[in-house]
């Protein structure tokens, strides 16, 4: 792909974009645009420390007659989301994004952009290296890992950042001032399975699940969209009760805060139920598609005859896990009472993995609430499930949400900066995502939050894009913030 994007307004900030594009970036793999970020702020000669947890963090002084301004601190974290579509060769630890210019939109060539938090993480840049724009005192905190566990914003220490403002720029709708976050946990369960043998005369068949729409597991799941792995072990069920068809493998969704969009498995069949199996499938997808038929268009199923696998896995766990998989809370679980049109609660059965080296078929499940506990209420829900489908399940990576705060002071400067400049009251809202600000205000209890950002859609997958026009009205006003911060 070219560099088109860089001619783009502003121009800085898209230049800037497209050089986070070169640099591969996924969560757990981020050494290089650490080492990029580190060395640009170096560069600029600005005081830039890199902390135990990997957050690169960069000051810059205020600009003559704004040393009495409060301290602001520019956040938004380093690491991207690796989704591609199955059709597409990409390393995504090696290979560039391949981002380009869709009328009104910046996407990918079949990967996720990165706009998810790249955008922020260039506004920052863009502020740092700028020699013209009047602000205050800055602090740019780069974290890292923020998509698979937030280990930047949980590993920073409390008094290393001097600022009393925090902008988080990892929202993503342009117009709109975030006040509050769900916060998340982690089911991880674990079945483990006996190797039994392919009873003679078997037929083995791929059967896969694809062209679901996917998205981000938080933002994306009031959509309604399917879920691959539920649709996978639905079908299982129903072949299985009419056909005593057998699961040997099951490889469905990839990443935790990502709606699964394939499932792909390894069944087999008695050679006389060929074709039971086969109107079995048929029917009950036929249902499936039927049920999904606004939100998911594009789904498909294959069931291909594939050679015979060596082993399957034991039928009572094979029946155990699909029982567990169908139920399994899932999708929008309730919405919110205070605020119209938040989910306040919801999970996101997200991956389901057999692996013959350890015989276990591991799953991993993502919740989300703006209550905490209704948030553990739902984890022993899932607990229970699985418990009884004879399965270990341990809850992990707990992080808190972040409480509204409607007397904020940043949050009065920004409303009147917006309508000042574009007419209207921007709308204040909370999220169902698990922004940083909920574990950074725990550790900075003092801090003014606010979180913003242009219009992304379809984060965390590969139809991720992000409103070229937007871009330019998030960097203004972000501009126009900085001018108006108020005096210590």
């Amino acid at each position: 792909m070219s560099n088109e994007i860089c001619n783009l307004e502003p121009q800085a900030l898209w230049e800037n974009f497209y050089q986070l594009t070169r640099i591969p970036r996924p969560s757990k793999h981020e050494e290089r645009i650490q080492d990029f970020i580190y060395q640009f702020g170096k560069g600029l000669g600005l005081e830039t420390i890199k902390d135990e947890a990997g957050n690169i963090i960069i000051r810059k002084p205020a600009t003559p007659g704004m040393e009495n301004r409060k301290g602001v601190i520019l956040q938004g974290h380093l690491d991207m989301v690796p989704q591609k579509n199955s059709d597409k060769t990409h390393d995504f630890a090696n290979d560039p994004i391949e981002a380009f210019v869709d009328g009104e939109w910046v996407t990918a060539n079949g990967t996720t952009l990165g706009a998810d938090n790249g955008i922020g993480v260039a506004a920052a840049m863009t502020v740092l290296a700028s020699k013209d724009l009047v602000h205050g005192p800055v602090e740019a905190l780069f974290t890292a890992t923020e998509e698979t566990g937030m280990d930047g914003a949980e590993g920073l220490k409390a008094g290393v950042l001097q600022g009393e403002i925090l902008l988080n720029t990892d929202s993503e709708d342009e117009g709109e001032l975030y006040v509050g976050c769900a916060g998340g946990e982690d089911a991880n369960v674990k079945f483990t399975y006996s190797e039994v043998a392919v009873p003679a005369g078997s037929t083995a068949f791929k059967l896969d699940i694809t062209g679901l729409k996917g998205g981000h597991s938080g933002m994306d799941i009031i959509l309604q969209r399917g879920n691959a792995n539920k649709v996978f072990f639905r079908l299982l069920d129903e072949a299985h009760r009419k056909t005593g068809v057998r699961l040997a493998a099951i490889d469905g969704g990839s990443l935790r805060n990502a709606i699964p969009r394939e499932a792909f498995g390894v069944i087999t069949v008695a050679a006389e139920n060929v074709a039971a199996l086969k109107s079995a499938l048929e029917a009950e997808f036929a249902l499936v598609k039927k049920e999904l038929l606004a939100t998911e268009p594009d789904m498909k199923m294959v069931l291909v005859e594939t050679e015979m696998p060596a082993v399957l896995i034991d039928e009572t766990t094979q029946v155990n896990l699909s029982k567990g998989v169908m139920a399994c809370p899932n999708g929008v679980i309730r919405m919110s009472d205070s605020m119209p049109g938040l989910v306040e609660t919801s999970s996101n059965l997200a991956i389901v993995k057999s692996d013959p080296a350890t015989k276990t078929v591991t799953l991993a499940s993502l919740m989300r609430s703006s209550v905490d506990s209704v948030k553990e209420e739902l984890a022993r829900r899932i607990e229970a499930v699985f418990t009884l489908a004879g399965a270990q399940v341990k809850m992990t990576g707990a992080y808190p949400g972040w409480k509204p705060n409607m007397d904020s002071p940043i949050l009065k400067t920004m409303q009147s900066v917006y309508h000042e400049k574009y007419g209207k009251v921007p709308e204040i809202k909370a999220i169902h995502a698990g922004l940083e600000c909920g574990i950074l205000g725990g550790t900075y209890p003092h801090w003014d939050m606010i979180s913003f950002g242009p219009t992304i859609r379809f984060p965390h997958s590969p139809d991720e894009k992000v409103n070229i026009a937007t871009v330019g009205k998030f960097w203004n006003f972000l501009v126009e913030t900085l001018k108006n911060i108020p005096a210590k």
